[in-house]
């Protein structure tokens, strides 16, 4: 036999000694899985992590939020309490015929809370259903003027139940309770009629407009009958619309709580109690008031029948998260806001 050459003797050492490829092994492969899913698992915990601080976040600013604009729209109404819009001597003339029965007509107590041991709220009902009053919360009526921007351009006499305005105006009505006032004193009266064509507001006595009026004078004090107590208020004697709100926690349609407002507005010609849900999650509400010569804040059944001496409002309110799952308890995040209002009117 004849001899390989020495090519063929190097190929087959060559092809001899080559090793064939191979893949990963199943500890190779399980390792691997192990260690994939520890990294997946740290990514989704700092997702997770992180979602969960926006929610606590976003949920402490809605609770915040909410709180900030629950106090200023009360500390508006709680600043003009008692406002006549010309002074602030108490001199007021109050010649509405139900003065003495309809909350929102007692000029006397133009700043009154309800609370623990008190008489019940009159404008709220206390019940589980929309918009009633939650039992075992405060409550606080306020009276003022509120801003009209109409004059008194003449009086024809001081018993003639009508003055002459200097602008026309869409924003009084028959049925619309106003107050007018000059440096002496101010007048509580209801329209009976205004006519844009001659510029004139009438305040009949009678009682069509209901209320309606005792008398048709309008001189402090008052005297409920026919011609009373005349007085003229002269040219540029200021003319506000009466407001009178009641600030409340209710239940909303949701069947959870919020921060209502009951506003008296002309309705068909009668002054009607209208209710606004102002805030929502407002839970609770603690109010207590500071009395001119008293060193600390009081409860309403401290302040019994004085608060004509009201000065200041302290208004604690109870604020809940919108998204009731934010807590780390997944519950409502709550918090308590407290913040004092003076009653400008009453500040010497």
């Amino acid at each position: 036999m004849s001899e390989r050459s020495p090519t063929c003797r190097v190929f087959q050492d060559r092809a001899g000694s080559a090793r064939p490829s191979s893949g990963f092994t199943l500890i190779e492969l399980m390792v691997a899985m192990v260690l994939g899913l520890i990294v997946v698992g740290g990514v989704v915990s700092v997702f997770l992590a992180n979602q969960r601080t926006y929610r606590t976040n976003q949920a402490l600013g809605d609770v915040q939020d909410g709180s900030r604009l629950a106090f200023e729209l009360m500390a508006r109404d709680i600043r003009e309490a008692g406002l006549t819009g010309c002074n602030n001597n108490g001199r007021m003339a109050n010649v509405l015929n139900n003065k003495s029965t309809a909350w929102w007509a007692d000029w006397g107590n133009a700043v009154h809370g309800y609370g623990s041991g008190t008489a019940a709220d009159p404008a709220l009902t206390v019940g589980t259903a929309a918009t009633n009053q939650v039992s075992g919360t405060d409550s606080l009526q306020l009276l003022g003027a509120a801003d009209s921007g109409l004059s008194v351009a003449a009086t024809p006499s001081s018993t003639a139940a009508n003055f002459k305005l200097n602008d026309t105006t869409s924003d009084i009505v028959k049925g619309d309770v106003i107050i007018v006032c000059d440096p002496d004193h101010a007048a509580i009266v209801q329209v009976t009629n205004y006519n844009s064509s001659n510029v004139t507001l009438d305040h009949n006595n009678g009682n069509n407009p209901l209320p309606g009026n005792c008398s048709k004078g309008l001189g402090f004090p008052t005297t409920c009958t026919t011609n009373g107590n005349g007085y003229t208020f002269g040219p540029n004697s200021q003319i506000f619309k009466l407001g009178a709100v009641d600030w409340y926690i209710g239940y909303n349609p949701l069947g959870g709580k919020s921060l209502y407002r009951v506003n008296v507005v002309t309705t068909a010609g009668t002054p009607t109690p209208t209710t606004q849900e102002m805030v929502r999650d407002v839970t609770g509400m603690v109010i207590s008031y500071h009395q001119a010569g008293v060193a600390s804040f009081v409860d309403a059944k401290t302040v019994a029948a004085n608060w004509g001496a009201v000065d200041a409002v302290q208004v604690q309110l109870t604020v809940e998260s919108v998204d009731k799952r934010a807590g780390t308890d997944t519950k409502p995040i709550t918090r308590q806001f407290t913040a004092t209002t003076t009653v400008r009117n009453r500040v010497q």
